[in-house]
């Protein structure tokens, strides 16, 4: 129904020349001066309907406008998704399987599961007992589809395609609800594989506010943070050492971003703050960086006299031993975070793992200490930067070596 009201709106209001140079920006716009006309106007609501109607019949001229916005909607996807270390081997949504959604319908009447409202619309009754919140509508009275029709119809698609251990959707906490529905609906069905679909929900960020006004676009926080970063770092005056100052900027960046988002449950809503994501200090993201490019140095400082044999023995202050200890628990931290698909407690690792490393650099020197000493502790903070580096990467955060 959105789409269709985004083709009526461009009809009105759309500029093909504002779609190419800026696609996402422009069907935004036009999106939301169509849904301002449609509350006001009745003939523009009646019309975004028809429009829909066109689709879900195969009108070739509505299809041609909604392939045309879902390519360049892609496009941007891809080119933001790639600043962010993000590969997605296939895009297919739900309005994919629009014309499976009629073969849905049909196994739904077949199994005796549909039931006609006066209305007109079909709904599944999933209490068995006609409980008003458990009936899922699946028809529209006009016989178009719904995103629940939609996605039984992809799911039964996707599991014919890949036949998979484990399908997960990770989506807003918005939609818990139609997921509960969906999977149940499979099962009664006599898809047995439907416990194997997992929801993964997410909270709301709020207070994300760029210079351009309320609604954030992800490439405005992804501009404002490289910029801010570029600016924190020139203030230090260790920018000019840098290859790519642009770069760095841009993965500290993500990283800072990155980490506030996983710190906490992801059903969690939370308060985003500028501040907060740039501190250097304290359990962010550019601490986890500035970590890493210090123990970097150490290496390169000291790497090539002492990385031979070394006597772990030496190994016995007490700093030395609280980091083999946390070294430990990485495995075990990886399992949690794959068992209940939360990222936090990797993060959380990864966070007091810098601060043990923090304190043992104060402590643990290698410049003027015997060279057994030296070699042992140089692989102790070798050891830690590999695991802080594999855990950086798990979470989507591209290590650097200097800032």
């Amino acid at each position: 129904m959105q789409f269709g009201l985004l083709g009526t709106g461009f009809q009105l209001f759309g500029y093909e020349e504002k779609l190419q140079s800026n696609p996402l920006q422009h069907l935004f716009e036009v999106y939301v001066q169509v849904n301002k006309e449609a509350a006001d106007d009745k003939n523009v609501a009646k019309s975004a309907h028809e429009f829909f109607q066109r689709l879900e019949l195969g009108d070739t001229q509505a299809l041609a406008l909604w392939q045309k916005f879902r390519d360049l909607s892609i496009e941007e996807y891809i080119r933001i998704y790639k600043r962010l270390g993000v590969h997605f081997d296939e895009y297919s949504g739900e309005s994919f399987y629009r014309e499976k959604s009629q073969e849905v319908l049909k196994l739904l009447d077949s199994k005796g599961l549909l039931q006609k409202t006066i209305k007109g619309t079909a709904v599944v009754d999933l209490s068995g007992s006609g409980d008003p919140s458990s009936i899922c509508t699946v028809m529209r009275s006009d016989g178009t589809s719904l995103y629940a029709t939609r996605d039984l119809a992809a799911a039964i698609d996707r599991m014919d395609k890949y036949n998979f251990d484990k399908m997960i959707y990770v989506t807003d906490k918005g939609q818990k609800k139609h997921f509960q529905q969906v999977f149940q609906m499979l099962q009664i069905m006599g898809y047995d594989w439907a416990e194997r679909c997992q929801h993964v929900p997410f909270g709301v960020v709020q207070g994300m506010k760029t210079r351009r006004g309320d609604v954030t676009f992800l490439e405005d926080v992804l501009n404002e943070i490289r910029l801010r970063m570029l600016q924190n770092m020139a203030s230090v005056k260790t920018t000019r050492e840098l290859e790519n100052p642009q770069e760095t900027a841009e993965r500290v960046g993500l990283a800072a971003l990155i980490i506030q988002d996983f710190r906490g449950f992801l059903l969690s809503d939370y308060q985003f703050s500028w501040d907060r994501v740039f501190q250097s200090r304290g359990d962010t993201g550019v601490f986890l960086q500035y970590t890493h490019a210090r123990l970097h140095s150490l290496e390169e400082t000291f790497g090539c006299g002492y990385l031979n044999d070394f006597n772990t023995a030496c190994l016995q202050e007490p700093q030395s031993v609280s980091i083999l200890q946390h070294l430990l628990r990485f495995d075990e931290v990886l399992y949690r975070s794959a068992q209940d698909l939360q990222p936090r407690h990797i993060v959380s690792y990864l966070l007091t793992l810098s601060h043990l490393a923090a304190v043992a650099h104060k402590t643990l020197h290698i410049k003027n200490s015997p060279p057994e000493v030296a070699g042992a502790r140089l692989h102790l903070f070798r050891a830690v930067r590999s695991v802080l580096a594999n855990g950086m990467t798990l979470l989507g955060i591209t290590p650097v070596c200097r800032m």
